[in-house]
């Protein structure tokens, strides 16, 4: 059953003449779009600019366009905040009867785009995505981590950072030849 009444179309018109096509533009919302790092917001639209055309096969459709997908995520370098705009390309096939799994099943005389488009756009998301190519992300040296709430002015060991008194034992093992 459709998420989304508006992704459902009816297309007994094209199953009966080969060649037929029908575009689909909408812009719709499909909420809970989320991979590691990056996620289309759920009050974001994603544009749908689809083609259906029937085939001389009867009973297939081919569904052919574009989406733009809206997204928001982190960087996997820096941890900064980033989004942007994916155009992500459509080629699939529909069918009363699917004979293989790739194929979408027709429901009636009805062609349901709602799984599609999810599918096309949280295959499409990021999974580790860059704020910019050149991003070095933190630089330990010049950032150090601190324990929450120590200033950065803090007085500690003689290379620059505070000495974590559970590992001094090792301090005493010695490696002769």
């Amino acid at each position: 059953m459709s998420r989304d009444r508006q992704l459902r179309i009816g297309v007994t018109d094209l199953l009966h003449r080969p060649g037929t096509r029908r575009e689909v533009r909408r812009s719709v919302r499909v909420g809970g779009l989320e991979v590691s790092s990056a996620a289309v917001p759920d009050d974001a639209e994603i544009d749908i600019d689809l083609v259906v055309e029937s085939t001389a096969d009867p009973g297939t459709l081919t569904i052919t366009g574009h989406l733009r997908v809206p997204w928001v995520g982190q960087c996997r370098r820096c941890l900064g905040a980033i989004e942007g705009d994916l155009d992500v390309e459509v080629l699939e096939v529909a069918a009363r009867h699917p004979d293989d799994e790739d194929i979408w099943a027709l429901q009636g005389d009805e062609l349901d785009l709602s799984e599609m488009v999810r599918e096309a756009a949280l295959l499409a998301l990021p999974i580790a995505p860059l704020c910019d190519e050149s991003c070095r992300g933190p630089v330990p040296d010049e950032f150090p981590a601190r324990p929450a709430g120590e200033a950065a002015d803090d007085a500690g060991p003689a290379d620059g950072g505070r000495r974590d008194e559970r590992w001094a034992a090792l301090d005493d093992l010695r490696f002769d030849a």
